[in-house]
């Protein structure tokens, strides 16, 4: 069966595999994304955390056209470096070969995404589900906690999001 539209591509591990760090892209510089990072300092994002050692791990998740993501989507920050413990989903491997671990496929990454939608509203997806174990390092005081509560304040404004022309 295909994947709903607007799915992301996943990749996952069952074993205690270190977890990656992401690394902001480009599009984390784009105006729409600027209160993303509002005080939010250096490159590297979430290099440590309860699960694994760093926020991009467990399950990662990376944006598809193919699968639907939009075409305005920002990958605002991208994960690399995951071990061999990292495959493709079943579906994403239409022939068996040894090219699906994180070692050698570069399709295995967390993307963390920013899109605006229909209505006013606005999607951001952490693309990991070992980011929640990094908000709670140092007290609350580092780059993931932040980059949370600048999405969680924004996104509880009654501003609405407006969807890119072009």
């Amino acid at each position: 069966m295909a994947p709903a539209p607007g799915t992301p591509r996943s990749a996952s591990t069952t074993t205690a595999s270190p977890a990656s760090t992401a690394g902001r892209t480009d599009a984390a510089r784009d105006p729409r994304a600027a209160f993303i990072f509002a005080g939010v300092e250096g490159e590297i994002i979430g290099d440590f955390g309860l699960l694994q050692g760093g926020a991009a791990g467990i399950e990662i998740d990376a944006v598809d056209p193919a699968l639907g993501t939009p075409p305005h989507a920002l990958v605002v920050a991208r994960s690399e470096n995951h071990s061999n413990t990292y495959e493709l989903v079943n579906e994403e491997v239409r022939v068996a070969h040894g090219m699906t671990d994180g070692l050698s496929n570069k399709q295995i990454h967390a993307d963390m995404t920013f899109f605006e939608t229909a209505g006013g509203g606005a999607v951001f997806s952490t693309g990991s589900i070992a980011y929640a174990g990094a908000l709670g390092h140092n007290g609350f005081d580092n780059a993931i906690a932040k980059l949370t509560w600048n999405i969680l304040r924004r996104f509880a404004d009654p501003a609405p999001f407006k969807i890119p022309e072009g």
